[in-house]
């Protein structure tokens, strides 16, 4: 083959110039318009689609880092790069051709183990292994016990040991009741007084006993109200076992010896512990939130009615969430459920229930 001639080499450098200097003109263009587009976006982030991300990537590895360097202008060329790095990840992702695995524990298992556990506190793993064949799942001992390891469940030898305040509460309800203080500031005629008012609370019914109210409580008057809920006829305390208070010094040793004469076990709770009677302090703030703290107290009369109030109001028309959103006492009136609507006001109206009129 004879090589091209003078002139035909001339007219291919020729052109091949004219290209070069076109792709020139034309990346200065590009270059340019990227330019351009960065400031009208006013530095804000282009959002890509996948294929749009790997377009770029793929010809971007083509230019290499140098060339990226002077064209890219919509991202940097480390991130069309690292995009391309990704591109080649996913071309030997074996993920989607993996086995499931180990098998998930099912969340009713889960829940059954966790619950027989928690409520059977001397069941170790092969026991409850056992239950839960009794319900129709096999299940492993190491599978129990992994599950309660996750919970922070100790094993059935420790587990045994402690009996948490809910479970003891829950199997001596109906024996249980809680005394508290509180205390109103009530304006008299020589400035304001500190009331105290002293209550027992049935945990399992919610019924509210108001046991004495007084400007300065002693252990006497203490004494008394101790024989008062003792009463073999009218007393508060008549069949309970349980009686929980705080650490007050009001709670002297007489007033526990004559409960204790008449079955009743006051239990002191320890320092620092103000959860352990939570449905006490519950009617505190029920009672001092819906009554006490909206009034000015006139004298201790005015006080007592207060309480007195609000007491049928507690136990006759007010809602309970610790009872099912029930009332403590259901009248045959809180029953009727046709007839028009009526409103009974208490304390001028700071305390309404609203009931049906049967008449």
């Amino acid at each position: 083959m004879q090589p091209p001639s003078a002139a035909l080499q001339f007219l291919l450098l020729t052109f091949a110039g004219w290209v070069s200097r076109q792709q020139q003109d034309v990346i200065a263009y590009l270059q340019e318009e990227n330019r351009t587009l960065c400031e009208q976006l006013g530095g804000r982030r282009l959002r890509l689609t996948d294929a749009q991300r790997r377009r770029l990537a793929a010809k971007g590895k083509a230019l290499g880092r140098k060339a990226l360097c002077q064209v890219a202008g919509i991202v940097t060329p480390d991130t069309i790069l690292r995009w391309y790095r990704d591109l080649i990840a996913k071309k030997y992702d074996g993920s989607a051709k993996r086995g499931p695995g180990r098998p998930q524990v099912d969340d009713t298992i889960r829940t059954l183990v966790l619950r027989m556990a928690t409520e059977n506190v001397r069941w170790g793993y092969t026991r409850l292994v056992g239950a839960l064949e009794n319900l129709g799942y096999a299940v492993g001992r190491s599978t129990v016990k992994r599950i309660l390891n996750e919970h922070g469940i100790d094993p059935a030898p420790e587990r045994g040991k402690r009996t948490p305040w809910k479970t003891f509460i829950k199997a001596h309800l109906g024996e249980i009741a809680e005394a508290d203080f509180f205390t109103v500031e009530v304006l008299t005629l020589i400035g304001l007084l500190r009331y105290y008012v002293f209550f027992v609370i049935h945990i399992q019914t919610r019924r509210v006993h108001i046991a004495g109210i007084c400007h300065q409580p002693h252990g006497r008057s203490m004494q008394q109200i101790a024989r008062n809920l003792t009463d073999a006829e009218e007393g508060f305390l008549r069949g309970m076992k349980y009686l929980l208070v705080d650490r007050d010094p009001l709670y002297t040793e007489a007033f526990r010896s004559l409960l204790g004469d008449d079955g009743v076990d006051v239990k002191r709770m320890p320092p620092k512990s103000p959860n352990l009677r939570p449905h006490a302090e519950r009617f505190v703030r029920s009672i001092k939130e819906e009554c006490l703290s909206r009034m000015i107290l006139l004298g201790e009369r005015r006080l007592r009615r207060a309480v007195r109030e609000y007491g049928r109001h507690y136990h006759t028309e007010r809602n309970h969430q610790g009872l099912d959103n029930e009332l403590v006492i259901r009248s045959e009136t809180a029953a009727t459920v046709t007839g028009p609507v009526a409103c009974h006001e208490r304390l001028g109206g700071l305390l309404r229930y609203y009931y049906r009129d049967a008449a």
